[in-house]
């Protein structure tokens, strides 16, 4: 017992250089694909697994569009998940010979409580007036936030007991792990749902505009690509990441005028208690109604107009793909540091020729934390129908309280007649 402390004293003591390396993922590609492309060069043998499986993906997306608010939900909860077991599995592989006690079990049970208390906070927020009919969730919405500090204290408190003599500093860079994992993964994923509830459009246009702009950065870079864009990718060129923005802003600008023309796309997703559906119907605010903008002199002489009929909403499109195609792929240049530095490929094997869900969404997560920004700091204004559910939850005496201020101030504006003042 004293032999093994002091091997993994001297393991802890290791440089960076030392950290051994991750095991390489294994093939997943399917056979038939496998025995279809043989004939293929390694560059396009990769270039049709990876356009396949891309259309495969994004099918099975519009598949879930279709299936409604509630499916994308739970798509973002189970990419999350894999997110999260991705990025863990990694830093149990690499520090595997450590046999740190409870790491796994401990950082699942992190996961745990975060999503508790976030979603815990979702339900509080969107869905008042459903809990307020059920006696036995007031309870856990009354107290939400001191039970979700009750357990993470738990888990805290865990990870104290578990510390092991002469490899505490490995252990803490494991908690460290756990928690910028959380951060990352199911803090941006609570903001995707935030979005989502704005509206639908609110969360396919983003989302659709990064997924655009990864597609044909790829495909100029593959076909034109010359000039190294970053070493941390050496694959990225400038000519993919142009031809990348260019197309991303007009996909953005035409996906834009195609959903702004549906309620079911627009319209904030609501909660309705009495039918235990997700709903998306309302008057669609001015953002999504057609307006008639002057065109700028410079680009009257090209374009041969002087007015054009567009959605407000495509103007904000402008910012969304902007960001999607600039600064979108240094979630991408992000994660491929942090992949070099373990000596890793891939995050993992999941998707053949993309590697692991992490691959594919490094740069959604970076893109959910600017929309949330932006509606918060453009867009959202104070909303009558939240208003209202909070309202209703409110106790008879507090929401007679409500009234009367209410009332007076309405009177003292002189909104109200004369004749309503009795």
């Amino acid at each position: 017992e004293v032999d093994l402390d002091e091997r993994l004293h001297e393991l802890d003591l290791r440089s960076d250089s030392d950290i051994p390396d991750v095991p390489p993922p294994t093939d997943s590609t399917p056979e038939i694909l496998k025995r279809a492309l043989s004939g293929l060069s390694a560059r396009w043998k990769n270039w049709w697994i990876r356009g396949i499986l891309s259309l495969a993906m994004i099918s099975g997306f519009f598949l879930i569009i279709y299936l409604g608010s509630f499916m994308l939900m739970l798509l973002v909860l189970s990419i999350q998940v894999k997110c999260y077991h991705e990025i863990i599995t990694i830093g149990y592989r690499v520090y595997h010979s450590y046999d740190l006690p409870w790491f796994r079990s401990l950082s699942w049970y992190f996961l745990l409580c975060v999503n508790y208390f976030f979603y815990g906070e979702t339900v509080a927020d969107y869905f008042a007036t459903f809990v307020q009919r059920r006696e036995q969730l007031q309870f856990l919405i009354r107290y939400h936030r001191f039970i979700s500090f009750a357990l993470y204290l738990t888990g805290f408190c865990m990870f104290v007991l578990s510390l092991v003599k002469k490899h505490y500093r490995l252990q803490f860079y494991m908690f460290a792990w756990t928690h910028v994992t959380l951060l990352i993964t199911v803090t941006q994923s609570h903001l995707v749902i935030q979005n989502l509830f704005e509206g639908m459009i609110w969360f396919l246009v983003p989302i659709s505009s990064v997924i655009c702009n990864d597609i044909t950065a790829y495909i100029f870079g593959f076909f034109f690509g010359r000039t190294p864009l970053i070493k941390l990718s050496p694959k990225k060129t400038w000519e993919g990441f142009i031809g990348g923005f260019f197309s991303t802003v007009v996909f953005g600008f035409i996906f834009s005028y195609f959903l702004a023309q549906h309620q079911y796309f627009v319209c904030p997703v609501e909660y309705n208690s009495e039918t235990n559906r997700f709903v998306t119907e309302c008057e669609p605010s001015e953002l999504f109604q057609m307006k008639k903008y002057s065109v700028p002199p410079l680009l009257q002489a090209v374009l041969g107009w002087e007015t054009v009929n567009m959605y407000p909403f495509q103007m904000h499109s402008f910012a969304l793909s902007t960001f999607a195609s600039l600064i979108g792929p240094f979630g991408g240049f992000f994660a491929s540091g942090f992949k070099r530095a373990f000596k890793i490929k891939d995050f993992a094997d999941t998707i053949p020729g993309h590697g692991g869900i992490m691959d594919r969404f490094d740069c959604q997560y970076l893109m959910a934390t600017f929309v949330h920004v932006y509606i918060t700091s453009f867009i959202r204004g104070p909303n009558p129908s939240k208003l209202l559910k909070q309202l209703l939850i409110l106790q008879p005496e507090q929401q007679l309280s409500v009234y009367k201020t209410l009332k007076s101030h309405l009177i003292e504006k002189g909104i109200l007649q004369p004749s309503l003042r009795g």
